[in-house]
């Protein structure tokens, strides 16, 4: 079964045959971040690839979350400060993780284990939080999900 998409503000990537949403608010740098995943992945020789930024079109195929990109917006991110750049890119993937704003303080400083994200209405995916000056963030989502860049 196929749903129809929805557009959400984010940012999808693939790592290895993981894939991995940045959904946040405005300013929190899922592109940079999305794009440091990417580039230390490609160090580590682990392949990467942008899926989108900024607007992802989201499914659901049979049991899988599935990440679309626009045609108009192909291959290009946006990071913040510095432009748009062109990177290699595919125009969809399933979507294995929501990665979320991490909170430095209080209640919300360590997440539950088993937290989901709500990503559109019916499709959610298992969430992992991460803080947007993280100087490694694959390495710390890696720590947390054994199976990213599998």
């Amino acid at each position: 079964m196929m749903n129809a998409p929805t557009n959400v503000h984010a940012t999808a990537v693939v790592v290895g045959k993981t894939g991995l949403l940045f959904v946040g608010p405005s300013g929190w740098g899922k592109s940079m971040l999305a794009f440091a995943c990417i580039s230390e992945a490609q160090r580590l020789g682990i392949a990467a690839v942008l899926v989108a930024d900024d607007q992802v079109l989201i499914s659901q195929r049979g049991g899988d979350v599935i990440a679309e990109c626009p045609a108009s917006i192909a291959g290009l991110m946006e990071l913040r400060g510095t432009g748009i750049v062109r990177l290699p890119h595919i125009t969809e993937a399933p979507m294995h993780y929501a990665v979320l704003p991490g909170s430095t303080s209080g209640e919300d400083r360590v997440p539950p284990e088993g937290e989901r994200a709500t990503i559109a209405s019916g499709i959610d995916l298992p969430a992992l939080r991460l803080l947007s000056n993280t100087p490694l963030p694959l390495a710390v989502l890696m720590a947390k999900a054994l199976d990213i860049g599998r």
